[in-house]
């Protein structure tokens, strides 16, 4: 959730220690080179564990980092772009906010006031979706979709969809986020994309089954990295951030447990700083 700022401001991997070379501005990688891996053409593209990501959602897109997968915005990244990135090696996700209606979006008018909930916290230009209503905010979704597989994205990282763990503004129940969670995944997949679970922690249980990879927000922060693990014991990655901890103080930890970490700054501009591969 933290990311969707990010959207915003659009004008638009396991080692026992960590090191720092130094942290720069928006448009600095701060890690080392890594080996690129090819989408496959016979079956849905998918991180592998421990392989290091970038993750930019606001500013001028930085294709130079090398790191195999790249997770970027579904609207504000070209065809084009996603294209060059494949030739350089990169499996490319496709950020969607499927839990909330954002008012920036041009599709914003396709979701009816109905339901639209609660304003979120600190994200003045979101509210949360009734995810009970597939019938109302369905269509709008399998577009966005359409459009991450029509552009040539390799996979998808639906987020917000925890609602029913937030003040949503609709009676949402465990089991409706996880009939609505396994929607999503099964669109993607109809689509040939893979798709991650992001956040969610309460129900990783019940969904590492139907998600192909995980994204984390902050769980080194809030004690929570070992919920993930059966993505891990799964065989599928953990695409993990920080934001306000050193990696000196998260990489052991979290390395250890399989995760492709790295810091980023609330922003997600192009700045990173990961954890080392070697």
């Amino acid at each position: 959730m933290l990311g969707l700022v990010s959207v915003v401001l659009f004008v638009l991997a396991a080692v026992p220690a960590c090191s720092t070379t130094g942290t720069t501005g928006d448009d600095d990688d701060v890690s080392g080179s890594s080996t690129t891996s090819v989408p496959s053409a016979s079956e849905p593209w998918r991180p592998r564990i421990g392989d290091p990501w970038q993750w930019q959602l606001s500013g001028e897109l930085d294709l130079s980092v090398d790191v195999p997968i790249y997770d970027v915005d579904w609207s504000t990244t070209s065809a084009d772009t996603v294209a060059e990135l494949h030739r350089l090696g990169r499996g490319v996700i496709c950020y969607v906010s499927v839990g909330t209606w954002e008012s920036y979006r041009d599709d914003a008018d396709e979701f009816p006031e109905e339901v639209r909930g609660r304003t979120l916290a600190d994200y003045p230009d979101e509210r949360w979706l009734d995810v009970r209503r597939l019938d109302l905010i369905g269509p709008p979704l399998l577009s966005r979709l359409d459009i991450c597989r029509d552009k040539g994205f390799d996979a998808v990282e639906p987020d917000n969809v925890d609602a029913y763990q937030n003040a949503s503004g609709f009676p949402l129940t465990a089991d409706d986020q996880l009939a609505f969670n396994r929607w999503v995944a099964s669109a993607a997949h109809e689509r040939g994309m893979s798709v991650g679970l992001k956040n969610d922690l309460g129900q990783v249980q019940e969904l590492v089954g139907d998600f192909d990879f995980a994204v984390n927000e902050q769980c080194f922060e809030y004690n929570e990295c070992e919920v993930l693990q059966p993505f891990i014991a799964a065989g599928k990655a953990v695409l993990h951030v920080e934001y306000t901890h050193a990696v000196a103080d998260f990489c052991p930890v979290t390395t250890a447990l399989g995760f492709s970490s790295m810091r980023k700054r609330f922003e997600l501009g192009a700045f990173r700083e990961a954890c080392p591969t070697s």
